[in-house]
């Protein structure tokens, strides 16, 4: 399945705001350059689908920017439900996708409710190891292989 990359965004340090970039290198070492989060493991690099961030911000009857959410990574829509062990391509760069992003206690305080929606069908997006490195830019094709 094949969607779109619509956002990029790093956190410098923890509990800092979001900064929206427009293009970014991807590391094996050092996952998104310039986020906190970088180092080799698990949870590299958190990616989300505009299509199910949508949908759980229909559901409270609000509107809020996808980096409330604090992914680094915002796609246009692809199935993300079970997708443990799939793999998404974005031009050279490939992520292996590690499991759901559990929403932690910050959802309760951005908007009442919006933790108890992220917990249903990974609307909260996945987490991801970066198995090949890249430059990555808004607008770029990312294609979803589903493990088999």
């Amino acid at each position: 399945m094949k969607s779109k990359l619509l956002g990029i965004a790093v956190k410098p340090q923890r509990l800092q705001p979001m900064q929206l970039l427009s293009s970014v290198i991807l590391s094996v070492e050092h996952g998104i350059t310039g986020d906190s989060r970088g180092k080799p493991g698990p949870r590299q690099v958190t990616l989300l689908s505009q299509v199910a961030w949508q949908a759980a911000c229909d559901q409270l009857g609000v509107i809020l920017p996808w980096t409330e959410r604090r992914a680094n990574l915002l796609v246009e829509d692809l199935p993300l439900v079970g997708a443990k062990g799939s793999r998404i391509v974005l031009g050279d760069a490939i992520l292996e996708i590690t499991g759901e992003t559990d929403p932690c206690s910050r959802m309760k305080a951005v908007h009442e409710g919006l933790f108890d929606v992220l917990s249903r069908d990974w609307r909260g997006g996945v987490t991801c190891r970066v198995l090949q490195g890249g430059l990555l830019a808004l607008d770029m094709e990312v294609e979803l292989s589903i493990n088999n």
